[in-house]
């Protein structure tokens, strides 16, 4: 399985410890793109409309300035740098050793700034969206879409995709048609009707990836996710159900209350 994770916009600050080496993350092959994106963000964060640029408010302008010494700034592993709801829920930063390893290999989280990380990658943390039009880059995610498809296409091929990434950042690759593509989404049933929920959604989203990968096998189909997913029902999960959709693509329902 490929497990794709939207970063989370909380991100705790590293102490100590080295910084980013970009020639050491996971798929080396973004690792060019990967410093041209860096350059624009250091560069575009020095601006006196920093902010504006980075389309964020003047809560956040202490981030915006960190983002300036990103390249010496202490990183740390991915999955203790991103703290928001799905990454609490998933309990990616405090897993056993094999499914720590099975992370690693199959969990990949598709960033603004580094393109795509495994959970093990030691990055620093830092401010920028999918969705900011970067100067001189401009808008992020057709720049990394063909990076990442030469990076992610043939790891994807064969294989089964659980697409938990929201839409800016799911526009930053398209799986590929040899991959079978299955797309997680979250609805809370209130008085017998079933509606699409948000903040709920990254919680659920969380503790199905938890719990792929801390289950005995990984799942390699859309039915055996199914499966898996039908194993929360009763506890996390009202019902599942995995819905067909077009060319090889379907969608996974996850219930809540």
């Amino acid at each position: 399985m490929l497990l794709l994770l939207p970063p989370s916009e909380g991100k705790s600050v590293p102490d100590d410890g080295a910084p980013v080496d970009l020639s050491a993350l996971s798929s080396p092959s973004l690792t060019r793109h990967r410093k041209a994106v860096l350059r624009a963000l250091v560069a575009a964060s020095r601006r006196r409309d920093a902010l504006d640029v980075l389309g964020v408010s003047s809560g956040l302008a202490d981030e915006v300035a960190r983002n300036v010494s990103l390249p010496t700034a202490p990183a740390a592993p991915a999955a203790q740098v991103y703290s928001g709801v799905l990454y609490a829920a998933a309990g990616l930063a405090d897993l056993p050793p094999a499914a720590a390893a099975r992370a690693e290999e199959s969990v990949r989280i598709v960033s603004a700034l580094w393109g795509a990380v495994s959970p093990a990658d030691r990055i620093p943390a830092y401010r920028l969206s999918m969705g900011t039009r970067l100067p001189p880059l401009g808008a992020l995610a057709p720049t990394w879409r063909p990076h990442l498809a030469a990076a992610l296409d043939a790891r994807a091929a064969g294989d089964v995709v659980i697409d938990c990434r929201s839409a800016p950042y799911a526009a930053a690759w398209k799986v590929p048609a040899d991959a079978e593509h299955v797309a997680v989404r979250v609805l809370r049933e209130l008085d017998g009707r079933r509606s699409v929920v948000s903040h709920n959604a990254k919680h659920t989203r969380g503790v199905l990836t938890g719990h792929l990968l801390t289950r005995t096998e990984p799942v390699h189909s859309g039915e055996e996710l199914l499966k898996a997913a039908y194993e929360l029902v009763g506890s996390e999960l009202l019902d599942a159900t995995l819905l067909p959709g077009a060319r090889g693509a379907s969608t996974l329902e996850l219930v809540v209350s």
